[in-house]
């Protein structure tokens, strides 16, 4: 049986690694508002995310106003891609499908 990755767990973190997955790079803003938490969680679940090496954070400009960008690292993605696993087999056990009524 697969295990969870904890650094992944968390719904806040697990959402921020999920808009990742589909994204080549996003924009600090529009995360922190498709995951919808503030300023301040967002920086520091990005920081552990960061830490963990599943995240890549550039900081930049946009014209004179600082933006920081958040990309999802190829350990990042292999560590979602398995922690999805994990999910998939703990419901399988339910015998439930995503298309299950």
């Amino acid at each position: 049986m697969s295990e969870l990755d904890p650094v992944i767990h968390a719904p806040a973190r697990l959402r921020i690694v999920s808009l990742l997955a589909a994204a080549e790079e996003a924009e600090f803003g529009f995360v922190r508002d498709q995951v919808g938490v503030s300023d301040s969680v967002l920086s520091k679940h990005a920081a552990a995310l960061e830490a963990a090496g599943y995240v890549d954070v550039r900081k930049g400009y946009v014209g004179k106003r600082p933006r920081t960008w958040l990309k999802l690292s190829a350990q990042g993605r292999r560590a979602y891609r398995a922690h999805v696993a994990a999910l998939q087999e703990i419901v399988a056990s339910s015998g439930l499908t995503l298309s299950s009524d």
